[in-house]
């Protein structure tokens, strides 16, 4: 458990700076800019890492990742269906689109829908601390962002429908990609059992 909580303190930690202005300036003005990307890149990867690394031990662990409660196994339908707009909304924050104006920061919003489907199909104490810290992180910096009128990476950019296409079309192939390959081979679990 200590390197999954020492992961996520160390990337939901850089990730909260731009939450505290007066920090985040202060950090730029003695790193200079390209120094606080670095450090906000260097502790952002070894945050991942710790978390992976930790997610995984935990789940090895048998008696030592308690099931808290066991989800019906409907919620795994659930959060099937919940994914697919998770990750059009991951992908719509770096692109242009209506669909980005609409939902003001994707970003947030498709990781609060990630985390929240998660916690839907996963009743296990590593997944409750992975899964409930990001979400909550999300909400809170969803706070913050109204407050200080952040704007997220593209700025007031907008987009049309082609916009729309590309984030649905590449959010959508991301998570077919997911489903069928791609969570098995970064995670170990096959979302459908029977495409294992």
């Amino acid at each position: 458990m200590t390197f999954l909580l020492a992961g996520l303190v160390l990337f939901l930690g850089i990730h909260s700076v731009p939450m505290v202005p007066a920090l985040r300036t202060r950090l730029q003005g003695s790193l200079s800019g390209t120094g606080y990307q670095a450090l906000f890149t260097a502790t952002s990867i070894v945050g991942f890492v710790l978390i992976v690394l930790g997610y995984g031990e935990m789940q090895g662990l048998g008696r030592g990742n308690p099931e808290i409660y066991t989800p019906p196994v409907w919620m795994r339908h659930i959060t099937l269906l919940l994914m697919w707009p998770a990750l059009v909304l991951l992908v719509a924050a770096y692109v242009p689109s209506r669909i980005r104006t609409a939902a003001k920061h994707p970003m947030l919003a498709g990781v609060k829908l990630w985390a929240f489907a998660h916690l839907l199909a996963n009743g296990d104490l590593a997944s409750l601390i992975l899964f409930g810290s990001f979400l909550a992180w999300a909400i809170i910096d969803r706070i913050s962002v109204k407050k200080r009128h952040a704007m997220g990476p593209l700025g007031e950019r907008k987009g049309g429908l082609k916009g729309d296409l590309i984030a649905v079309g590449a959010g959508t192939a991301v998570y077919i990609w997911l489903l069928l390959w791609g969570h098995r081979w970064l995670i170990g679990v096959a979302p459908i059992p029977s495409l294992g």
